[in-house]
């Protein structure tokens, strides 16, 4: 049979080529060598280390019995509870009907490029599904240049010089801060010259701040301060609640961007009709907060830096040029010091030195192509998830509740992140 000439394989063009998301084919190829007896040290996939909190958890054990479809929009309680959540931490004003629940952020991120016809400006490096979805729906991609001096953000400037050419043009514009791949952040400074390049362009600007719950220090501020009435945050339960695999996403609209609001709900109602009714209900404990809650992100965030910051301690000493984390759970070094040393052993790519790690040490990685870099460019992303976050919150809690976490913590809490580190500075040692 000629696949070429049979209908039946009519694949969308759009579509063709495409692999799949980077981030959940590594886990799954990490999966499938330790199924076939190797050590894998999962630093792949993006996921949350950390348990849902037992308080959301026995939510959703309670409303297990919910049935029912809801509202396309989401469940009027928690959308009130997201609304006040967004007001208290951002000091903002939003009602309930400015907010949309859908099954995940990346499937609403997804309805919102085909509810706006305009172009898709995101910084480089980007997360990794934010240029292929585009390229699906048939939208222009535009990467914006950073500089790893200037922690790989974005700046008002490079902003403005790709809008000025064409000033009326319908662009999105996508801010994740703290940052999928660096963990860097923006400063308020920053983030207001960003706000006033975006309403000087009349841009949408999607803000994802699914990982603004764990900046380190608690002190995420969110652009829509600067320019609320363009601006759209993003977030839900997968980063900072462990619950990626629940798939509870939400966008939060200012008044004046109602009617995108309703196309993106007109998309939902023929496409994924709600989210699921017992995770929306379990949902509206998290946003409540709360003592617990409050104490768990209080954890977690000390965790999370702590071993941040000791893994760009090892990364750096070993030769990486990598920038310190602020957030999130992900560092974005970049091995170009040993350049000359991998293309002795035919390594010349980021894929290929990705390969070559797995294969050799049984460290996943993905390469920098996977964020909008040139093959070349020998950079990488590493997310320091692999351990066991309940221990480890346990340990914060309990032993260490009085002092400051230490390498001493690290080597207890999170032994196969330590071990990745001791097997990567050996690996590059003997090139």
């Amino acid at each position: 049979m000629d696949i070429q000439t049979d209908h039946r394989y009519a694949i969308n063009l759009n579509v063709r080529g495409i692999q799949p998301s980077a981030t959940l084919r590594i886990n799954e190829l990490s999966n499938q060598l330790r199924s076939e007896g190797r050590d894998i040290i999962k630093l792949g996939l993006g996921q949350s280390p950390f348990p849902v909190p037992d308080r959301v958890v026995k939510a959703l054990r309670d409303h297990a019995h919910e049935k029912d479809y809801l509202p396309v929009k989401g469940l009027k309680a928690l959308r009130e509870s997201i609304a006040g959540y967004i007001n208290r931490s951002e000091r903002m004003r939003c009602t309930w009907e400015d907010v949309l629940i859908g099954p995940g952020s990346k499937e609403l991120l997804f309805i919102l490029q085909l509810a706006y016809y305009g172009d898709l400006l995101i910084p480089r490096p980007s997360w990794v599904s934010y240029a292929p979805q585009a390229r699906i729906i048939g939208r222009s991609v535009h990467w914006l240049p950073t500089h790893g001096e200037n922690n790989w953000q974005l700046t008002a400037e490079e902003l403005d010089i790709i809008c000025r050419d064409d000033p009326s043009r319908p662009r999105i514009l996508i801010l994740n801060y703290p940052s999928n791949p660096t963990g860097c952040t923006y400063t308020d400074d920053q983030l207001l010259a960003i706000a006033n390049v975006a309403r000087k362009y009349k841009l949408i600007l999607l803000s994802d701040e699914i990982y603004g719950e764990v900046h380190f220090e608690g002190k995420h501020k969110s652009i829509a301060r600067y320019y609320p009435e363009g601006t759209i945050i993003s977030t839900g339960l997968s980063k900072w609640a462990g619950a990626g695999g629940w798939r509870l996403g939400t966008f939060i609209f200012p008044p004046e961007l109602r009617p995108l609001q309703d196309a993106m709900a007109i998309i939902a109602s023929e496409t994924y009709t709600a989210t699921s009714a017992p995770i929306q209900y379990a949902a509206i404990s998290a946003f409540n907060g709360g003592d617990d809650m409050d104490e768990y992100l209080k954890q977690s965030r000390r965790v999370l830096k702590v071993v941040g910051e000791y893994m760009h301690r090892r990364l750096s000493e070993v030769g990486a040029v990598v920038q310190k984390p602020e957030g999130a759970f992900y560092l974005f070094p970049d091995f170009s010091n040993f350049r000359d040393a991998l293309a002795d052993k035919d390594i010349k790519t980021s894929q290929a030195l990705c390969q070559a790690l797995l294969e050799n040490t049984g460290v996943a990685i993905l390469p920098a192509s996977d964020f909008g870099f040139v093959p070349d460019h020998l950079g990488a992303r590493l997310a320091f998830v692999d351990f066991d976050g309940a221990g480890a919150l346990k340990l914060a809690g309990g032993d260490y509740a009085g002092q400051d976490l230490d390498d001493a913590f690290v080597q207890q809490a999170c032994p196969r992140l330590v071990l990745a580190m001791d097997k990567m500075e050996n690996w590059l040692k003997s090139l």
